[in-house]
């Protein structure tokens, strides 16, 4: 068996000995421009067009993130860069679930619990105690009921919060109030106090964090988006936030990233920033799933994480 990798800045080496230790009777090799050699598998991270181009004996591509948008818009641009009918795989948790879980819970505990104002009194050196918000007005909805967006909003059920999601179908999630589609968009939007992004990103969901989507939310709301910069209209989250629609952003993902230095989020005093950290692949996790997976293909089993092209997740 034949394994290509390529990622432009995993370290190859550690992950060429990983995957030989969990399959070790497999030849995997890094993938360096003009190799044509057999291959069955690849572990690829936006992989340029002459990889994957043409190959027709690929038994499968994964994808080594949770998110394909990245992959599936290479192939959009440049028709091929997929092989047509081989199965594309994407890593589900990970170890990604439970970085997600504290990172949402970190900022939904501190808007909840005020720090953020408090921080800002600190800096003109005022002494105010706030009124606390009370859990019974706080919901929390979650944009994406996925392996992390179930993951996150069962973790804030725990802590008491009202939870409700809202995703392309209906999910049954313990204690979590469930909208789907177009029709129920508004009435999931309607008394939301406070907004965690983790739709994946396709075509359809794109830009879908706009001036009407802030102006269906509770007055004063709270955003976080962890899941793709395109998913935010950026003008539109600063008209939200100088209107007070929006009372403070905490973004983890950008349009453009590293986010260039002139860019207004990094000087808003409700704005947070931090660089795309908010659960990333671990790689020992990873390659104990796509050896698994492998494994799966090659005894005729069904792998986990299967991609819809169509649906773009």
């Amino acid at each position: 068996m034949n394994i290509i990798f390529y990622h432009p800045f995993f370290a190859a080496e550690d992950w060429l000995a990983g995957m030989a230790q969990r399959l070790p009777q497999t030849n995997i090799r890094a993938w360096q421009p003009g190799d044509n050699a057999q291959a069955d598998y690849a572990l690829v991270w936006r992989p340029p067009y002459e990889m994957l181009a043409n190959r027709r004996d690929l038994k499968g591509v994964f994808a080594l993130g949770a998110g394909v948008d990245a992959i599936l818009e290479q192939e959009r641009q440049h028709p091929g860069t997929l092989p047509t009918g081989v199965p594309l795989m994407r890593l589900e948790d990970s170890g990604m679930a439970q970085q997600m879980q504290e990172y949402a819970l970190a900022c939904v505990l501190r808007y909840f619990r005020r720090c953020d104002e408090y921080q800002l009194q600190q800096q003109q050196q005022r002494w105010l105690p706030l009124a606390p918000h009370q859990q019974s007005d706080f919901t929390i909805g979650i944009l994406g009921a996925g392996v992390l967006g179930k993951s996150v909003a069962q973790k804030l059920v725990e802590f008491g919060f009202n939870v409700r999601c809202w995703s392309r179908s209906a999910k049954q999630i313990h204690g979590v109030q469930s909208f789907a589609g177009k029709a129920q968009q508004a009435a999931f939007l309607h008394d939301t106090r406070l907004l965690i992004n983790l739709l994946p990103n396709t075509p359809e969901t794109a830009g879908i964090l706009n001036s009407q989507l802030f102006a269906q939310l509770a007055p004063k709301a709270y955003l976080l988006n962890l899941a793709r910069g395109a998913h935010l209209v950026e003008d539109d989250l600063l008209q939200a936030l100088g209107q007070g629609q929006i009372a403070a952003a905490t973004l983890d993902v950008f349009v453009n990233e590293p986010l260039p230095q002139a860019h207004p989020f990094w000087r808003h005093p409700r704005v947070t920033i931090t660089p795309h950290i908010s659960a990333i692949t671990l790689p020992e996790q990873a390659m104990d799933q796509i050896a698994a997976n492998i494994l799966a293909l090659e005894a005729g089993k069904a792998p986990t994480g299967l991609v819809d092209i169509q649906l773009g997740y």
